[in-house]
């Protein structure tokens, strides 16, 4: 994993994240149903990939959520009168400029920080906005949102925001567990904006992560590139088919990579050697989809309350607007 240049620090050191990433490997691909953590897809090359796919004609996701943002974030920074914005799983950092804008207009003095896995992109994307906004404190963080919330230390006038309906990357039994971390690294009063990708014909969602082009394919694959490079694991990438489909039952998407021929793979790292055999499957990924009524049974019990819930015209996405919660009730 790439060192970490300031202004950007790390919520942890290299040595303890490969180790970390090599024991959630092993605990994944020893499962009776293999399984990858997602967050394993965006080292550098990956990250690229992902940036690609958001331009692609199948993925409304981005462009939507933007469209979304564009229209509410002057409400949202008047409502939650922020100091300074976190956003979570940054990436390369585009979207948070909308609000920095809106803060920008209301002349509200303010603080970003980014807080993503990738070193480079985070980086980038500090380097990018201290730039455009001069006036703005532009920091980073390097770190995993399931685990390394607490870097970001104590909150007050702090609006969070977690874009891409990445929160549907996590299972919905471990989201109010993620939302309470959330909600601790917040005071009373302070904001989290999160997207969420809505329940919707199956189609479109599998259009979404079937491009024509091949993008989402080679992003799929490229975890195992990440590995690779990690653990010193010997994956061959093209042994591997990408699969999306979606789960009706369960209202996500789900991403795997299934051997199209025999393979003995070794993963130094994480002290395993696997045998894959035609057909046999990895599950690397799944993206939860929501009804507003869903989501709403989320929060209870984590400190937020959902205070609004905006959506585009054509109900494909949505935005909603949590606040910390304060003696019991919503700021």
């Amino acid at each position: 994993m790439a060192e970490v240049p300031a202004p950007v620090e790390a919520a942890r050191r290299n040595g303890a994240r490969t180790a970390r990433m090599a024991a959630e490997v092993r605990a994944g691909l020893m499962a009776p149903r293999p399984w990858l953590p997602s967050k394993y897809f965006y080292d550098d090359r990956g990250s690229r990939l992902f940036e690609a796919i958001t331009a692609l004609p199948e993925y409304y996701q981005t462009r939507t959520e933007e469209r979304l943002l564009e229209t509410i974030a002057a409400e949202v920074v008047e409502r939650v009168r922020p100091s300074e914005i976190v956003e979570l799983g940054s990436g390369a950092g585009r979207k948070i400029g909308l609000l920095l804008d809106s803060m920008t207009r209301a002349k509200r003095q303010a603080r970003c920080r980014l807080f993503d896995i990738n070193a480079l992109f985070v980086a980038e994307s500090v380097r990018r906005l201290a730039a455009r906004y001069p006036a703005v404190d532009v920091r980073g963080v390097v770190g995993d949102f399931t685990e390394d919330l607490s870097a970001l230390g104590p909150g007050g006038g702090r609006l969070a925001v977690f874009f891409a309906g990445t929160i549907g990357n996590l299972h919905p039994e471990e989201v109010p567990a993620f939302l309470s971390r959330v909600s601790a690294q917040l005071a009373p009063g302070d904001g989290f904006l999160v997207g969420v990708d809505l329940v919707k014909d199956p189609a479109r969602l599998e259009a979404a992560y079937n491009d024509t082009a091949g993008v989402t394919a080679e992003f799929n694959r490229n975890i195992l590139r990440h590995l690779n490079t990690e653990l010193g694991s010997d994956f061959d990438p093209d042994a591997f088919a990408h699969l999306a489909f979606y789960d009706r039952r369960r209202e996500w998407i789900e991403m795997r990579l299934a051997a199209t021929r025999v393979s003995h793979v070794r993963v130094p790292a994480a002290g395993l050697v696997i045998d894959f055999a035609p057909g046999d499957e990895i599950r690397t990924e799944i993206s939860c989809k929501y009804t507003a009524e869903s989501f709403a049974a989320l929060p209870a019990g984590t400190g937020l309350a959902i205070e609004r819930w905006y959506t585009d015209p054509e109900q494909l996405f949505a935005l909603g607007l949590l606040r910390r919660v304060a003696n019991g009730e919503a700021v």
